[in-house]
């Protein structure tokens, strides 16, 4: 892990100090205790050996001893249960911090961005990443404590009561470190892999499920179940690489451990033979080896967990170091009393380096208040052009101006505020009506809400659903109408209120009566306000102020309906081609 990341994951500790020191202090206390109980039992074993003291004598002191040692215990579980309870609360804070810095940095990041992803691997990171990181983090620094403590202390003991021995034991230690560092490389790269291949699986059930109307209507279950099919055994394949690495790898560690304890065994009653070793000594190696035992085992879960974590953690960290490609300049200052004037000033844009340009050289005034409509071929760049005014992309030259003001000086937020866009695929989020049309503007009030409403001729239908506004929508207003969908979309915009408006084909799906119905709320909320509408059908049109006809070179013509249409030039061509309907 680079210096930086080190630095990064460090400082999410900030926060925990004093709940960190705490935990550390409680491990700090459970490893004391538990080499202080070994050693308490060979002042016993030995007491029992001596002669020259009195039975009775003898006694008292097992007693005293023995009441130490059930106090060491009771502060060996008092402070068992603060690491396992308060560090896994620290953990679970941690990992609740850096899953809420994960999301706020998934609204910072750019339709480019996004363009490029899978949704379900990015629900990955902040699901099963962040989750393995409460793990992580709450282990990481108790876990080195105690197994590091107990560790050493136990190989001092080891090598105070017999050298000979304690070096044998260290020879057997160092060859079990060489394995683990082995397996662990293995491990860490299957673990990877088996990320990555969840996160297929999430994209693939979230892609068949969005769209399990369409599977089923083109009765291509099977199609999805193969393809579903072909994901879940990649993980499979994942898995079976995680699971043979960590056979090995904790098969292994468990092997050399039984042969350490066998060994100090064999070895210890030889050596009590020759006199070299007596009982006491011998219990306490043994108890010893099994305090080195229970770290070695630590260690071996901690290192599944170091795996699973840094894997989690490098995942997470290669979304959180992108850095946002849209943001507020140093110089961008608030928008204030916007009226709506555009300007486009020999606008370039390609949305990659490698690309040809979407748009290529494009200038245009629109005043303020002013009606356009965007009409032209597939492709020509109508809604990339669109997409340009809020920044949802950048420009690669020239430059776009509110008001005078380029808006890459303008604070995003301002900026976005002051512009409303209706598109044709309309996204409603899980709950309510009222909660959506609110969106537009959260701190509305219920009367707002109507008002809004009522403008977008939504109203009606609203109040003839069983609980009104209170009616819960579904996923993505799966219950509504594409007309009633679209008419909550502009109720959000007129409870908004911005000073430019943009319509995506906003009725180009639509049957006759939701389109006469969403066209009457569009003329409504274009009143006094700088309105671009991407146009697709005719009766969209005809009533704007100006048309502005885009093909491959950039702007063919513009003018009035009735102007193009004396013209005879290209929208006349679309017109004729498509019988008063223009793409």
């Amino acid at each position: 892990m680079h210096n930086h990341r080190i630095i990064k994951f460090i400082s999410y500790y900030k926060s925990y100090k004093k709940l960190l020191l705490a935990d550390l202090a409680c491990a700090f206390l459970v490893s004391a205790t538990t080499l202080a109980l070994p050693l308490c039992s060979r002042w016993i074993t030995k007491k029992l050996s001596e002669q020259s003291v009195s039975a009775v004598t003898q006694i008292d002191q097992i007693y005293v001893v023995g009441a130490l040692m059930l106090g060491l215990v009771i502060l060996h579980v008092i402070g068992r249960a603060f690491v396992d309870y308060q560090g896994h609360m620290m953990g679970a804070r941690m990992e609740s911090d850096m899953r809420r810095e994960l999301f706020d940095h998934f609204q910072k990041l750019s339709f480019r961005f996004y363009d490029d992803q899978k949704t379900g691997q990015l629900m990955t990171r902040i699901s099963n990443d962040s989750l393995e990181l409460s793990e992580f983090f709450h282990h990481m620094p108790e876990d080195i404590v105690i197994s590091l403590l107990n560790f050493m202390g136990a190989l001092v003991i080891l090598m105070v009561i017999h050298l000979p021995l304690g070096l044998i034991i260290l020879a057997i230690l160092i060859v079990m470190a060489i394995y683990a560092v082995h397996f662990n490389r293995k491990m860490n790269s299957a673990l990877l892999r088996s990320k990555d291949r969840i996160g297929d699986i999430n994209t693939q059930v979230e892609d068949t499920l969005s769209g399990i109307r369409v599977v089923q209507s083109f009765t291509n279950d099977q199609m999805e179940r193969d393809k579903f099919a072909k994901e879940n055994n990649r993980f499979v394949e994942s898995r079976r690489d995680v699971y043979r690495s960590e056979a090995y790898y904790f098969g292994g560690l468990t092997g050399f451990t039984q042969f350490m304890s066998i060994g100090v065994i064999i070895l210890g009653s030889i050596q009590v033979l020759h006199r070299s070793l007596d009982l006491a000594d011998l219990l306490t190696f043994v108890l010893c080896v099994g305090i080195l035992i229970e770290p070695i085992n630590r260690f071996s879960n901690f290192t599944r967990l170091y795996q699973e974590g840094l894997t989690s953690f490098n995942r997470i960290m290669d979304i959180l170091e992108i850095e946002p490609d849209i943001c507020d300049s140093d110089q961008a200052t608030e928008f204030r009393n916007v009226t709506g004037r555009l300007e486009f000033r020999n606008v370039s844009f390609k949305y990659r380096e490698e690309h040809d340009f979407a748009i290529k050289n494009i200038s245009l005034k629109i005043n303020a208040g002013e009606f356009i409509a965007l009409v032209g071929p597939s492709g020509v760049g109508k809604t990339t052009l669109c997409s340009l005014i809020p920044r949802f992309y950048d420009v690669n030259e020239g430059s776009i101006l509110i008001d005078g003001q380029n808006i890459q000086n303008i604070q995003l937020q301002s900026l976005r505020r002051s512009i409303g866009v209706v598109h044709q695929d309309v996204y409603l989020f899980n709950g309510t009506i009222e909660e959506n049309i609110r969106y537009g503007r959260p701190e509305a009030s219920k009367q707002e809400v109507i008002e809004a409403a009522k403008n977008a001729n939504a109203h009606d239908f609203i109040m003839a659903l069983p609980r009104g506004y209170e009616t819960d929508m579904g996923q993505r207003g799966i219950k509504l109408s594409g007309g009633q969908k679209q008419r909550l979309s502009i109720a959000r915009v007129f409870l908004k209120d911005p000073a430019i408006l943009i319509f995506d084909e906003a009725t180009s799906s639509l049957d006759n009566e939701s389109e006469r119905a969403v066209q009457e709320s569009l003329e409504r909320l274009m009143i006094q306000r700088t309105a671009i509408v991407i146009a697709h059908r005719l009766s969209t049109v005809r009533n704007a102020h100006r048309i502005i006809v885009l093909n491959e070179s950039g702007i063919a013509e513009q003018g009035t309906h009735g102007n193009l249409i004396e013209r005879n030039g290209v929208y006349a061509g679309l017109y004729s081609a498509r019988i008063g309907e223009v793409s």
